[in-house]
């Protein structure tokens, strides 16, 4: 099997461990550094993301139940998140009604769902998607029995309650969007706060709270989103504008996010989802003016299988670890970053929704093939200074990090939680390019002072690769035998949940310092705490 190896010489830094020890000066065990040599203790600051960096999307309809994306292989077949019962008649413009299918409303109060999701605190939960544009929040306990005029959904006050007690219990702060449907406008066709208005009242009786807000979700896909007929980058502005005077004049706090456009990318593979209406998301911007506390965007580099009909770009699992697939998210980060450079320039930069595919993820997306785009686009995206990235979704559909069914979690559940574990908000510099075999990341612990993580990526499928340690630390590998499997092992032994819904241990295995392996297509955290890194507080 062929090797690529990449020493990391750390001299210093393991004399001076060693030194501590009493097994030496440091003339009896420096090593002479390679010309690529790298050395943790030195890695210098990049700079910090949230703390709520790592976070995720339930969808406004999973909230109120609705048509979402019809598993792969559907049957009539009824289950706790997926339903026979036939589809409401709205589902977003331009899209075939036969790629959807009824789910009703997720039970956000389940014990191991609330466990799972905790684990992964502290995030944003964002509440949003294209449904939530159209969605009316009732004005009485009992909500009406079908949406009124100009609305496609209901959002009843037991539900929102739901998702409040959510975020409580799972350390999630609400991060939403409103609805912007015809029922929203006066007689003149200018957005009103009155359903947002009640609904940001409600929240706060019941002790919640809507930390930050989208105007409206992916605005340059109005036509799809719900908006009215011939909506434009004018009526946007002026419909912005109405807003931001609500939040300043209702909402002082909340932090105002924003415009949360997708698909612009301006490569082959760039969508523009094949519907009438899209509208360039520099006009938006030019006609809202600023106003915005955060730029957000969104990225998926393909469309799912179920849109190919649709003239969506489309991707195969081949494709999954390759470098021109994982360059994606740099991409549209670059462009919309241009945006916020000049647009908004100084404010931070979320990606508020991403996964592997639009529409509901492909059939791999389940499984540990996805886990490569999972983790290496949370270290691209740290180091290229996006401060949240919140995975759509948490459960729904095949992207989900938790299975509809029953809530077991996906490989890419556990790879979250090694991110959370061992990936704190300081990001350092490698100081090694990405390449095919090795792309390497690395941030401070998040609980060690002065301590190192270190993320190697071997997206290559048959050549190993090594890292040589300055040090001893502490190894914890991902693999899976197929690649395409639903579950994952770490460090060789299978993970899964434990009696109780109780999350197994995720202990690393000890590495001494010298070259450490790195199988083909296997993914590795390593830990060094003895790293001693400046920046990260020692």
């Amino acid at each position: 099997m062929p090797t690529m190896r990449l020493r990391w010489v750390g001299a210093v830094v393991a004399a001076v461990a060693l030194g501590a020890a009493g097994c030496g000066s440091p003339s009896d065990t420096e090593e002479e550094a390679s010309p690529n040599a790298l050395q943790p203790a030195e890695f210098e600051k990049l700079g910090t993301v949230d703390e709520r960096y790592q976070s995720y999307n339930v969808e406004m309809l999973e909230v109120t139940g609705g048509a979402f994306w019809k598993p792969y292989g559907a049957t009539a077949d009824a289950s706790p998140t997926t339903s026979a019962t036939p589809a409401p008649a709205y589902t977003p413009e331009g899209m075939d009604p036969d790629i959807y299918q009824y789910r009703p409303p997720l039970d956000l109060g389940d014990p191991r769902l609330r466990t799972l999701a905790a684990a992964l605190g502290p995030a944003y939960v964002r509440v949003s998607g294209t449904w939530a544009n159209t969605t009316y929040f009732a004005a009485e306990e009992q909500p009406p029995e079908q949406p009124p005029e100009g609305f496609d959904g209901v959002l009843t006050r037991d539900q929102w309650r739901g998702v409040v007690d959510f975020s409580d219990a799972v350390d999630a702060d609400i991060l939403t969007s409103f609805a912007v449907s015809p029922g929203t406008r006066d007689a003149d066709g200018t957005w009103t706060p009155e359903v947002a208005q009640r609904w940001l009242d409600y929240t706060r009786s019941v002790g919640g709270q809507i930390a930050a807000a989208e105007f409206m979700n992916e605005p340059n896909a109005a036509a799809m989103g719900g908006a009215p007929a011939g909506y434009d980058a004018e009526a946007y502005g002026r419909d912005f504008d109405a807003f931001q005077d609500f939040a300043a004049r209702s909402a002082p706090d909340m932090t105002v996010v924003g415009p949360s456009s997708v698909g612009e990318t301006p490569a082959p593979w760039g969508m523009t989802y094949g519907v009438s209406g899209t509208i360039p998301t520099e006009d938006l911007l030019a006609a809202s003016g600023p106003g915005l506390d955060v730029f957000s965007y969104h990225h998926y580099g393909a469309a799912s299988q179920r849109c190919a009909e649709q003239g969506m770009a489309q991707t195969t699992p081949e494709d999954a670890l390759s470098e021109e697939w994982l360059a994606r998210t740099s991409q549209t980060r670059e462009f919309y970053g241009g945006l916020r450079d000049q647009h908004a320039p100084d404010k931070p930069l979320w990606n508020t929704e991403t996964a592997d595919a639009a529409c509901g993820g492909n059939p791999w997306a389940s499984t540990f093939l996805d886990s490569f785009r999972y983790l290496d686009q949370l270290g691209r995206l740290a180091k290229e200074g996006v401060q949240v990235v919140a995975h759509n979704t948490l459960v729904a559909s095949d992207y989900g990090l938790l299975d509809d069914t029953d809530f077991t979690p996906k490989p890419n559940y556990w790879a979250a939680l090694l991110w959370q574990r061992l990936m704190g908000p300081t990001v350092l510099d490698s100081g090694m390019p990405i390449e095919q075999g090795m792309h390497l990341y690395a941030h401070c612990h998040p609980d060690r002072s002065g301590a190192v993580t270190l993320l190697a990526i071997n997206n290559d499928r048959t050549a190993a690769s090594t890292l040589d340690l300055p040090v001893a630390g502490q190894r914890y590998t991902l693999a899976a035998d197929p690649l395409d499997s639903r579950t994952v092992d770490l460090n060789g032994q299978p993970l899964a949940l434990g009696p109780n819904d109780t999350l197994p241990d995720l202990a690393g295995a000890p590495v001494e310092a010298g070259e450490l392996a790195l199988d083909p297509a296997t993914i590795t955290f390593v830990t060094i705490p003895t790293a001693d890194n400046p920046a990260c507080g020692s």
